[in-house]
């Protein structure tokens, strides 16, 4: 029997020979949910269906997400890699992945893989061509080819931060189906400390309860779809959220409402020597693993689970599959970065009972604005009890005006992370070991996020311009019987091809049936023709090449000379720099300063950035300021725009200058990269009523790109408002 066959290798630790001897894999993920389900031991969920289902399979109870938001979540789930290191940290900021990285689907199509996508990516880059066979609302396993193993991926969105406060009609209609009984009353909801105990407070909890039982209704509906069409036996099955819960102080947040979420993975019987390594009592019906599971180790387990060999860039490691890691992880690591329109630099890392935040700018309160966010009722609740002075203890602490440099949580005793012991001496060592390791994790992934967003993005899209990927060339070569094979080859290394096989005399507007290149395509015939290109994350597609089998190739296409960013930072070497400069934070101003005037003369902008800022917020009395303001006038001049947008803004609070006001509103209209101009609208922003005069451009920008638009619009309203 094959399975059997499967098995016995898996034991000797050697993959499958063919496409049909692979598993196939279901992943049915839902979107802004904790471990809120009943098998979990969540006493106020309704979700019959995904506890049967773990009563079936093994539930993970130390699953994390590496951010607490969608789109960079995704990012390092489909490519394997944290986004810091690649480029994609902040809210869709349209990466430029470097050269190689690839979304993990691939490796599984090209060993014969049907893989499909249902229907959400936001990878922070365009889905290439050629990571999935079908990408559409309607994709699941039934296109595949008689035989042929796949790996599918369904998303629900039912649990979505927006269903909460505006649900769509769907979503509406999904809850009204329920029974009376499986409605959750308000006031049976448990209230978290960090929230204010209010009737808004409990509907949105209550709401949130309902469509995840709406939504644990779908997984069953996919579940019956998989075993009516014969398929149960032969799918390993996961469900995972793709981060915590869409609520206030919950998303967008590196605390464990924010980054850990349900994992549960059903392996049938023939296939579980061979996921399990060999030990299949770890993945027995009902079980549970304590270990901890980060989402960046999703990719090199589903290529384990195929018997695919995965690159060793993965920064991840497979927990499943005979390439399952024989060392468990000691950490959890993630990020925040920019969350829509709204800065933050945060990194952590969480080992079975302690979390250490390192907040990068901790001058700023854990409560600026974020437009989308603020549309939930119960954040519209806390911010209108705050500024009514109502809130006290927990949901107080959101609205301090700043942030302690580090935090540390003792997660066993302080699940909901409110009591920090970072300047408490009895968790001193603690503190220290979990200080080095995010030092050593930032460095060891060369975290991208100390280079701020304006001078990252010149660096990735110089000038704002997307650059085009490089189409292939072709070889042919004959066959016997008269048939053709053709080999693509890239002209530079990276990117992935796509290619489709029209039959000769088919017209000119005939629609390709691209395919991924995983091999010499054989059995072409002379006068079809055969059109490539090249796929590359970040890239615009190259041009379409069209061969005409068996008649000559003229070749003739010139590369762009523009170096890859990551190419331009590692020559920099201003990594290290960044981190040094940044551990001065906190610092007493005799210790700080040296350090930062010092960095005002490095090469790279990114560490003149965080040496001026440093100096900045050491001013603080008006004799430092006027001591100041030579150099803020010396670096309005600096060769870098985000640079010069920081000194004016200073400039322009401390001295009134108007054409400061100028500079950072032409910027705001005008500039090249949309970060710069994001960054010139909070300066203006922030200036409050410093920035009046500019009010006819503010009302202008609103018009705009969609996070300048926002934050002008917060501008023009808090001038107008003050006015009356």
């Amino acid at each position: 029997m094959r399975w059997l066959l499967c098995c016995l290798l898996a034991g000797l630790g050697v993959t499958p020979l063919s496409a049909a001897d692979r598993p196939n894999i279901l992943w049915i993920s839902t979107e802004d949910i904790s471990p809120d389900l009943g098998c979990y031991g969540d006493p106020y969920a309704i979700s019959p269906n995904i506890d049967q289902f773990a009563a079936e399979g093994v539930r993970y109870t130390r699953c994390f997400a590496h951010a607490g938001v969608c789109a960079p979540a995704r990012s390092g789930l489909i490519t394997g890699m944290y986004p810091p290191s690649i480029g994609t940290e902040h809210m869709r900021c349209k990466g430029v992945p470097p050269v190689g990285v690839k979304c993990f689907p691939e490796y599984l199509r090209a060993a014969g893989y049907y893989c499909t996508n249902n229907v959400k990516t936001d990878y922070q880059f365009d889905a290439p061509l050629t990571a999935w066979d079908e990408n559409s609302n309607k994709a699941d396993w039934r296109g595949r080819k008689p035989g042929q193993p796949f790996f599918c991926v369904i998303n629900y969105t039912t649990t979505h931060e927006s269903q909460v406060r505006n649900p769509s009609a769907q979503t509406q209609k999904l809850v009204a189906a329920l029974p009376a009984e499986m409605h959750h009353d308000p006031e049976k909801a448990v209230v978290p400390p960090y929230y204010p105990d209010t009737p808004v407070v409990r509907k949105d909890l209550a709401n949130y309860a309902d469509n995840i039982t709406a939504m644990d209704g779908q997984f069953a509906a996919i579940l019956k779809k998989l075993e009516d069409d014969g398929l149960a036996e032969d799918t390993i099955v996961w469900f995972w959220g793709d981060h915590g819960r869409g609520l206030s102080r919950c998303k967008r947040w590196l605390y464990d409402s924010g980054t850990q979420v349900p994992l549960i993975i059903r392996v049938p019987e023939k296939w579980r020597a061979w996921a399990s390594n060999g030990m299949p009592d770890r993945l027995a019906p009902g079980s549970t693993q304590e270990e901890l599971v980060a989402f960046i180790d999703f990719a090199p387990t589903m290529l384990s689970l195929a018997g695919v060999e995965f690159p060793d860039d993965f920064q991840g490691q497979a927990f499943l599959g005979p390439k399952a890691s024989t060392t468990p992880r000691d950490y959890i690591y993630g990020h925040r970065d920019r969350m829509d329109e709204t800065y933050d630099l945060i990194r952590m890392v969480r080992d079975k009972r302690f979390k250490y935040l390192r907040n990068f700018l901790s001058d700023l309160s854990y409560s600026q604005d974020i437009s989308y966010m603020n549309e939930m009722p119960m954040m519209q609740e806390m911010r209108r009890l705050h500024a009514e002075n109502k809130l006290s203890g927990g949901p107080a602490q959101y609205f301090r005006p700043t942030k302690p440099v580090e935090e540390l949580f003792d997660t066993e005793k302080d699940p909901h992370e409110l009591n920090n012991l970072a300047q408490d001496p009895q968790y001193a060592d603690v503190l220290k070991r979990m200080r080095a390791e995010c030092e050593r994790w930032m460095t060891d992934i060369q975290d991208t996020g100390l280079i701020p967003e304006p001078i990252f993005d010149e660096y990735k899209r110089p000038q704002g311009q997307y650059q085009t990927a490089v189409p292939p060339t072709v070889m042919f070569g004959p066959e016997p019987d008269g048939v053709i094979t053709a080999e693509l080859q890239p002209r530079r290394p990276g990117g992935s091809f796509a290619y489709a096989v029209l039959p000769a005399n088919a017209p000119e507007d005939a629609k390709p049936d691209w395919q991924l290149y995983a091999g010499p395509i054989t059995g072409l015939k002379p006068g079809a023709t055969l059109l490539m290109k090249t796929c590359e994350l970040g890239l615009k597609d190259s041009p379409v090449i069209r061969r005409v089998v068996g008649q000559p190739i003229a070749e003739n296409w010139t590369m762009s000379a523009i170096p890859h960013w990551r190419v331009v930072v590692e020559k920099s070497g201003q990594l290290p720099r960044l981190l040094k400069v940044k551990s001065y934070d906190g610092q007493p101003a005799n210790v700080a300063k040296p350090v930062y005037e010092a960095a005002l003369t490095d090469e790279a902008p990114a560490v003149r950035y965080w040496a001026l800022r440093g100096l900045i917020l050491l001013a603080k009395t008006s004799e430092a300021r006027q001591q100041l303001i030579p150099v803020l006038q010396q670096y309005r001049s600096d060769a870098d725009l985000a640079v010069k947008v920081l000194a004016a803004k200073s400039l322009a609070e401390w001295t009134h200058d108007a054409t400061q006001l100028e500079f950072l509103a032409s910027t705001m209209m005008n500039a090249n990269q949309d970060s710069v101009r994001l960054a010139a609208t909070i300066a203006l922003r922030d200036l409050g009523e410093y920035a009046r005069p500019m009010l006819p451009q503010l009302k202008e920008a609103t018009k705009g790109g969609e996070y300048v638009g926002r934050v002008s619009q917060a501008a023009v309203r808090q001038l107008e408002a003050s006015k009356n």
